[in-house]
């Protein structure tokens, strides 16, 4: 996919950039102690909080990755938004108030308001740490993304730019900065991702998306003994073949240009479509579509194949109304591009065919998430695992916790968890007509699904794209400002506490400690985000979510309901939901495709453990409490 950088968005985006280091530099005056640099103070009204957590949770993953899923696999990309959004009843009726009266800074206060006992400070601080890092990862992944189109540089610049950014933002102003960044990004998000629907609905459904779609090249012919046979034009010779996902895929040369097609075998002949392919060989140029990468050879795909509207096949639908362009896809056909892998003569090769599906397919779980058709119990067992990580892990997430610290009190913690449901919830709408619409206007980057939504904006002007690329961008930053300082709140607050009980540690030592591991947990990000490049956003943070509720939702809420919970309970099932959560990430299937290995041989096969590591968690603390009860008494 070729990227044109664009003069308004560097310009709307240095904007941004202006805006942040001028917010960071006029409330650094305000953070010199610990309640001002970790809680602002708890001096943040409620409206304005209420803004700010859907600003913070409203991440890199719900904007890019949400949008991109949807755009690639239908129906089971919005299924992330609805399990985000449910997960905000639990923090509503279950953690909200609670949590605002028993802590301080962090949520290891509330965990360890009864007890004063200085190992779950430390298991609760390196717990924090391990869900932040992992949350990170896909932040810093989706800022390099943004970075690529907005000013031409390489994914890893853009990684390194937001991470300085942000440790700039932490290291001087704290939890105030961070919150009205959070507050002004999460309102432009909801604003400008309604304008692009209503954008969308005004254009309506074509079967010829947007300028600039490529159209795929089709060869009718066979091939048979290693020749290829009956297509016209006699330059074309086979020099490839290969099986892969019940496909016949063949490889053609013409012109000293090798692309590789989707053989489909029909009744009387064989007809031979163009692919999507990225061939890289050591030491060689990485080819796209067969031509450097210089050519510009790789192109934006999707759109409707058959429109069909109340019954009768049409060209273009016109302006839409938002219910009837739900109706009008479920009834129509789609052209989707399915990936795979394969290493072919030393060459590792990334291929896309296009697979049309009726729309009645991508209204329902199945194309993502196997569980109807050709599902297998491991893999129904999988989607049940994502669908309780996301419902329990958003009232365990360290730097959503850290809001209602920010609140005066345990009445405008409630009623500002009522007003980010709302803007989170009509953002998730938005997130549905957004995924959609970039499936049929032929903008998807097959590569790198995560700008599906900024591609989108740019089928419709310029303009629309600069502004929605720079409040994508302002989405990451306000996401990974919360988390470092979520981060920086577990060392300086809950380890060090934890680890020099005995030692008095000064409020101001507090807040240079804080910001010193603003900057190494910035760092590691860093480093993360190059490596995981690629990688759809949202999956990620799903395993981000998976780790907070095996290993803080069970200790939070035991130590709020159950009578018997010990502090050596919560201490083991922090440390057992952790290290049962992250193991079974490190051994999923999807690592081992990071690792270079095969995915059948990860021994589990899951890639959400939340289905495995919260019940481990839970039976912990209830042993552990049961048999230190007594002695703890």
């Amino acid at each position: 996919m070729t990227y044109d950088p664009s003069i308004l968005a560097t310009l709307l985006f240095s904007i941004i950039v202006i805006i942040v280091l001028a917010i960071s530099i006029y409330f650094s005056r305000q953070s010199s102690s610990s309640k001002g640099y970790f809680a602002a103070g708890g001096t943040i009204p409620w409206t304005i909080n209420g803004v700010a957590f859907a600003g913070d949770y409203l991440s890199a993953a719900s904007f890019l990755g949400i949008c991109g899923m949807i755009a690639l696999s239908g129906y089971d990309g919005f299924l992330y938004s609805i399990g985000y959004l449910a997960g905000w009843i639990v923090a509503l009726f279950v953690i909200a108030e609670p949590l605002k009266r028993l802590g301080k800074f962090t949520f290891a206060d509330a965990l360890d308001s009864h007890f004063n006992y200085p190992g779950i400070r430390l298991a609760a601080g390196i717990s924090t740490l391990v869900v932040s890092v992992f949350y990170l990862i896909p932040q810093m992944v989706g800022a390099g993304a943004l970075v690529t189109p907005l000013l031409g540089f390489p994914h890893w610049v853009g990684v390194v730019f937001v991470g300085s950014l942000v440790i700039f933002i932490v290291a001087t102003a704290g939890m105030k900065a961070t919150t009205y960044v959070q507050f002004i990004k999460g309102t432009l998000l909801i604003v400008f991702s309604l304008v692009l629907v209503i954008a969308i609905l005004g254009k309506g459904l074509a079967t010829s998306p947007s300028e600039g779609y490529h159209e795929f090249m089709t060869l009718t012919g066979s091939v048979k003994d290693g020749k290829v046979v009956g297509i016209d034009d006699p330059g074309y010779r086979l020099t490839g073949e290969t099986t892969a996902k019940g496909h016949v895929f063949v490889r053609l040369e013409r012109d000293g240009v090798h692309r590789w097609y989707l053989s489909d075998a029909t009744l009387d002949k064989t007809i031979l479509t163009e692919t999507l392919t990225v061939e890289t060989a050591p030491g060689t140029v990485t080819l796209y579509n067969g031509l450097p990468k210089e050519a510009e050879a790789f192109f934006q795909v999707g759109h409707v194949d058959t429109l069909m509207v109340n019954g009768e096949k049409v060209e273009a639908t016109g302006p839409i109304g938002p219910f009837k362009f739900i109706e009008t896809i479920e009834d129509s056909t789609v052209i989707r591009f399915i990936g795979l892998t394969f290493s072919f003569e030393g060459k590792s090769v990334a291929l896309w065919y296009q697979e049309p599906t009726a729309g009645t397919e991508l209204m329902r779980p199945g194309l993502e998430f196997k569980v109807d058709k050709g599902s297998t119990p491991l893999s129904k067992l999988n989607f049940v695992s994502l669908m309780v990580a996301l419902f329990f892990g958003t009232s365990a997430l360290p730097h959503v916790l850290i809001r209602y610290y920010t609140v005066p009190s345990p009445k405008d913690a409630r009623k500002s968890t009522i007003l980010a449901i709302a803007a989170i919830g009509f953002f998730y709408v938005l997130t549905l007509y957004i995924g959609f619409g970039a499936m049929v206007n032929g903008v998807i980057d097959v590569q790198n699904s995560n700008m599906s939504a900024p591609l989108l904006a740019k089928s419709f002007g310029i303009l629309l794209f600069a502004v929605i690329s720079a409040i994508a961008f302002a989405t990451v930053l306000g996401t990974v400002s919360g988390l470092i300082v979520a981060a920086s709140g577990a060392v300086a607050h809950d380890m060090m506490k934890s680890l020099f009980r005995k030692r008095d540690i000064s409020d101001e030592q507090r807040v240079v400690i804080g910001k010193i591991a603003a900057i190494v947990v910035g760092g590691i990000a860093i480093v993360l985000g190059i490596l995981f490049e690629g990688m759809n956003v949202s999956f990620l943070v799903g395993l981000a979510f998976s780790i907070a509720a095996s290993a803080n939702f069970p200790a939070i809420i035991m130590m709020l309901f159950w009578k018997k919970t010990t502090a050596k309970g919560i201490v083991a099932s922090v440390l057992v939901g952790m290290i049962a959560s992250v193991a079974i990430i490190l051994v999923s299937p999807s690592m081992f495709v990071r690792y270079g290995m095969d995915p059948a041989n990860s021994p589990l096969g899951l890639d959400n453990p939340a289905i495995i590591s919260i019940p481990l968690s839970f039976i912990a603390l209830v042993v552990v409490s049961l048999i230190t009860r007594k002695k703890e008494a």
